[in-house]
C-alpha cells in the first residue's frame, strides 16, 4: 500500500469514532493515531495545544452541548507536499443536537452543523501536528446568535462535491495528482498579480475557472456561485480592504498537495496583509497588517476548478483587530436563557 493510501488508513479508525462518537471510543481512537506531544493548532477561542490535551480541551466541552454528536467526512484527501511533508486533510462538519451552551453560544435543541477542514501530517505513523478550522460562526449563526455583520454571500448547509467522490480511494495516482496541484498553485499566482499588477484581467479566471464554479466560503462570508458571484460577494471587497495580498509570502507558510481530481492547502498562517481599505467584513481600515488562517480544498474537471471549499478562522481575524466576538455575543444574547434544553420523548 502507498503512503498516502496507509496515512488515510491510519485515521480512519479515528473517524469512524467521531462517527459515533462516545468519550471512551474517541479518548482510544485519538491515543492510538495522535502523538501524545503533537502540536494541535486550532481555531480562536480554541488555540494551540498538546495531542493528550485535545479530547478534554477541544472535543469533551463540544460533546457536552451536542450529546448525540457525528462527525461526517465528505472530502478525504492526502499527499506529500513540496517540504517533504505527508498529511492528510479532511472536510466535512460535525452535527447533532445542540441541547447545551458552547461557547456561551445558545443551544437550539434542534439538529445543528458545524464545517471543519482538518489536516494532520503523518510521521512515522503518528499524527504529530494538526491544523484545524472550525466554522464556529456557522453554529452562531444557527442559534440565531451572529452578533456581527452579515455576510455578502449565501449562507447555507454547504454541501459534499457534487461528483460524490471526495473520500479519495487508492491507490495514489501521481502524475493526476500532480498535475491538479500545480493547476491550483499556476491559478494562485495569477490570482495574487491583481491589483498589484493590473485589474482583474492579469488573473486569466477563466483559464483556470468553471463557468458553474461553486466557492463555498465561511460562514460570515458565504457561497458565491460563478466568477461574477467570486468577485462580487467576496473578491472585491476582500481587495478593496487589503490589496497588498499576495506580497508578503515570506513570512507565511503554504503546504500544498494534490490528490486525485483534489488539491488542498493548508497554513498557520498562510497570508499576511493590511487592512488598508474598509468594507470587508464591516470592518474599518485600520492600517493594521492581519494574519490569516485558510484551509482550502478545490475540486477539479476536465481540466478547470467546479468547486472550492474554504474556511478561514474569522474570528481569530477579529481577535487581532482587537474584537472581541464573544463579548458582544454575550451581549446580544443576554436576554435569552442560556441553560440546557431538555427535549421530550412525546406522550406515550
Amino acid at each position: 500500500m502507498d503512503t498516502h493510501t496507509q496515512n488515510k488508513s491510519l485515521i480512519a479508525p479515528l473517524r469512524a469514532a467521531m462517527y459515533d462518537f462516545s468519550e471512551t471510543g474517541v479518548r482510544a481512537a485519538l491515543s492510538a493515531v495522535v502523538d501524545p506531544d503533537a502540536e494541535i493548532h486550532l481555531c480562536y477561542p480554541l488555540g494551540d495545544m498538546n495531542g493528550d490535551e485535545l479530547y478534554d480541551d477541544a472535543y469533551a466541552p463540544l460533546f457536552a452541548a451536542i450529546p448525540d454528536l457525528e462527525r461526517r467526512d465528505t472530502i478525504v484527501t492526502a499527499g506529500q507536499t513540496d517540504q517533504g511533508d505527508n498529511w492528510v486533510g479532511c472536510g466535512g462538519y460535525y452535527t447533532g443536537t445542540f441541547t447545551a451552551p458552547w461557547l456561551d453560544i445558545p443551544p437550539t435543541g434542534h439538529l445543528a452543523h458545524m464545517r471543519f477542514h482538518e489536516f494532520f501530517r503523518i510521521v512515522g505513523g503518528k499524527v504529530i501536528e494538526i491544523q484545524a478550522i472550525w466554522d464556529i460562526p456557522e453554529l452562531m449563526m444557527q442559534a440565531n446568535a451572529w452578533p456581527l455583520a452579515p455576510g455578502l454571500g449565501r449562507e447555507w448547509a454547504v454541501p459534499a462535491p457534487a461528483t460524490l467522490d471526495g473520500i479519495v480511494p487508492g491507490p495514489y495516482e501521481h502524475a493526476k495528482s500532480g498535475a491538479s496541484c500545480a493547476l491550483i498553485v499556476d491559478m494562485l499566482t495569477h490570482m495574487i498579480r491583481h491589483p498589484s499588477q493590473g485589474g482583474p484581467e492579469v488573473m486569466e479566471m477563466e483559464r483556470f475557472w468553471h463557468p458553474r464554479m461553486s466557492w463555498y466560503g465561511p460562514a460570515g462570508i458565504g457561497t458565491a456561485r460563478g466568477i461574477s458571484g467570486f468577485r462580487n460577494w467576496h473578491q472585491i471587497p476582500f481587495l478593496a480592504a487589503m490589496p497588498d495580498r499576495g506580497q508578503h509570502e515570506a513570512e507565511v507558510t503554504h503546504h500544498f498537495y494534490g490528490d486525485g481530481d483534489y488539491a488542498a492547502v493548508t497554513g498557520w498562517p498562510n497570508m499576511k496583509q493590511a487592512i488598508t481599505g474598509g468594507g470587508w467584513l464591516g470592518l474599518p481600515a485600520t492600517g493594521q497588517t492581519i494574519t490569516l488562517r485558510s484551509l482550502d480544498f478545490w475540486r477539479i474537471e476536465n481540466g478547470l476548478i467546479r468547486e472550492n471549499w474554504v474556511l478561514v478562522d474569522l474570528l481569530d481575524v477579529h481577535a487581532q483587530l482587537g474584537i472581541d466576538v464573544f463579548a458582544r455575543l454575550r451581549e446580544f444574547n443576554k436576554a435569552r436563557v442560556l441553560g440546557q434544553t431538555q427535549i421530550s420523548a412525546g406522550a406515550a
